[in-house]
């Protein structure tokens, strides 16, 4: 009996010795197993790290070398185009710079220094003592079609027995409007002053005769637009090479001297431009006046259907607005004299007749 109990004990201890060899050599099979996974993963680890750090080695360089290959010009470059970008932006949402900041050079002809309703400051003329004559006769008239507090641009002016100028610098490139302003103080019928204007040589207005234009002691703005590109200047069709300096002149011609009352140039379109003041009748004038152009080109037109041809400069040149009606065509004073001096003869002539 004994020696069956001390026999299964054996048996048991065995089997115990068995199973705990069998669980350590478990266990250290998975902690081999695990060891080998932690040293794969950070091998994999070490090998992207590695990757990694030549990739980003690799962007760097080329960011470095497209760094250096940008030139202060190119930067320049970028620089203006954002600005323009966002100038033109502010335009289109009416934050853009007012008609006075936009012009760039105005000069009161024959004048003193004055700031004009729309914020212009116009400089006293730079001519003064130099070139031509300055003349304040139109101040003793009152200037149609003008604001009160503007007149003083129509009243004075500079004119000269040759040929005269004034020179504008520009800078920048774009799309410029000359303005000019006129009015007949002086001569009371056509044909009395008559000359053109040259702009860099390129004549812009020809053949201005104010009073046929708009009558006596009427505003009168002549509008000439023109643009400046690489260098070139293009007006009416017409391209010259631009140097900086705009030249315009006045042109004598046959008839008297060339003369100016006030002068700006502004950055812009015609759509900028201010429009003088409306007359009355002055529409109603204007509109029969091209119904009967209309009628006598229709009789003597032909096949071309009464369109009449008009000179190339006439065709390009804005006006300011439609003409003034003559303030002389309305007097009858020459007509009534043949009939006072047949009234003066019939008289006595009957007289005589009734005494026979």
């Amino acid at each position: 009996m004994r020696k069956l109990v001390l026999t299964g004990s054996g048996n048991l201890h065995r089997e115990d010795v068995n199973r705990r060899s069998t669980r350590h050599s478990s266990v250290t099979g998975s902690l081999m197993l695990a060891g080998d996974t932690v040293s794969a993963q950070r091998g994999e680890r070490v090998g992207r790290t590695k990757t990694q750090i030549v990739a980003e080695t690799g962007r760097r360089t080329a960011l470095c070398g497209a760094m250096q290959r940008v030139t202060p010009h190119l930067v320049a470059g970028l620089v203006a185009a954002v600005l323009s970008l966002l100038a033109e932006q502010c335009w289109a949402d009416g934050g853009g710079p007012s008609l006075a900041e936009r012009v760039i050079w105005a000069v009161n002809a024959g004048g003193e220094t004055h700031v004009d309703v729309h914020g212009i400051h116009f400089k006293k003329d730079p001519l003064e003592g130099k070139l031509g004559k300055a003349s304040d006769y139109g101040v003793r008239l009152p200037i149609l079609r003008s604001s009160q507090e503007d007149q003083i641009l129509y009243q004075t002016e500079r004119y000269n027995e040759d040929t005269f100028g004034y020179d504008v610098p520009i800078r920048e490139e774009g799309d410029y409007i000359l303005v000019m302003k006129y009015a007949e103080v002086y001569f009371a019928q056509s044909q009395q002053k008559v000359f053109d204007v040259r702009l860099n040589g390129h004549v812009v207005v020809k053949d201005l005769d104010i009073f046929d234009r708009v009558g006596h002691s009427t505003a009168h703005d002549e509008i000439v637009s023109f643009s400046i590109r690489r260098g070139k200047l293009s007006v009416q069709g017409e391209v010259s090479t631009f140097n900086g300096k705009l030249t315009v002149e006045f042109v004598k011609g046959y008839y008297d001297n060339p003369k100016v009352c006030a002068l700006y140039v502004m950055k812009g379109t015609l759509e900028d431009v201010p429009k003088l003041q409306p007359h009355p009748g002055l529409e109603k004038n204007e509109e029969d006046g091209e119904e009967e152009e209309d009628s006598e080109g229709g009789e003597e037109g032909g096949e071309e259907g009464g369109k009449k041809k008009l000179p190339a400069g006439v065709m390009n040149r804005v006006q300011s607005g439609p003409r003034t009606p003559n303030p002389y065509a309305a007097d009858n004073s020459s007509l009534m004299f043949p009939i006072l001096v047949a009234f003066g003869v019939f008289i006595p002539t009957l007289f005589c007749l009734c005494r026979l």
